[in-house]
């Protein structure tokens, strides 16, 4: 029987490699009775290039770093004003498949949106969210032992002038959007409290349990 509670871990701002890491090792050391996990968290300014990513699609990364990271998908950025929320699911244990996981977190960011009166959408061919052919929310997962880590990236009230150093996800030329300028979330601690509603409502999770902070190791 599936274990329909979530825990919500609120990291807060947190640098990006020590929040990898401990998603790794939450992965590597989780067994069957393992609660599933969803982190909240800000990053400091930061490039990130997936599996798949070619070097050609960094343009000109100046003073932010770059980083070469074990999720799927091209090069991507995170920075301060942005929602990030990374699923740590044992998608074996709730028999998730991969492409449907990804359905069901596009789908709980296009519903959050949906709430303010954007009309999101998805791409079969592009995962991530996108608004008027803009894109608001990036999405990258890696699945290890049936269990998924990494996740996706909404941006609310950010610089978006960073993605003009990279090709987004390998997309020359796509341009981002964000939810501030569409009357969606005005704030990261907004955005991450709809987030968590609809995201639950997706995956058939009943009870949320809430913590501060990364776990002690």
């Amino acid at each position: 029987m599936q274990d329909t509670t979530l825990h919500i871990r609120q990291l807060g701002k947190h640098d990006y490699s020590s929040v990898w890491h401990a998603m790794q090792q939450y992965t590597d050391n989780r067994h069957h009775e393992s609660p599933d996990e969803l982190w909240i968290v800000e990053h400091p300014p930061v490039f990130t290039q997936g599996q798949a990513g070619k070097s050609e699609h960094i343009l000109a990364p100046g003073d932010i770093p770059v980083i070469q990271v074990d999720r799927g998908g091209q090069v991507t950025y995170h920075g301060p004003g942005q929602l990030v929320a990374y699923p740590l699911l044992d998608i074996k244990r709730s028999k998730v498949g991969v492409r449907q996981l990804v359905t069901h977190i596009e789908q709980s960011i296009i519903q959050m949106l949906a709430k303010y009166d954007i009309n999101a959408y998805a791409k079969a061919d592009a995962p991530g969210v996108y608004v008027a052919e803009r894109k608001i929310a990036s999405l990258g997962l890696r699945i290890r032992k049936g269990c998924s880590f990494h996740g996706l990236a909404l941006n609310v009230d950010m610089d978006l002038s960073p993605f003009r150093r990279i090709n987004p996800c390998g997309y020359a030329g796509l341009e981002m959007v964000q939810c501030k300028e569409l009357g969606g979330p005005q704030t990261v601690v907004e955005a991450g409290e709809q987030l968590i509603i609809t995201f639950s409502q997706q995956l058939g999770y009943q009870h949320l349990v809430h913590h501060q902070g990364l776990a002690a190791t």
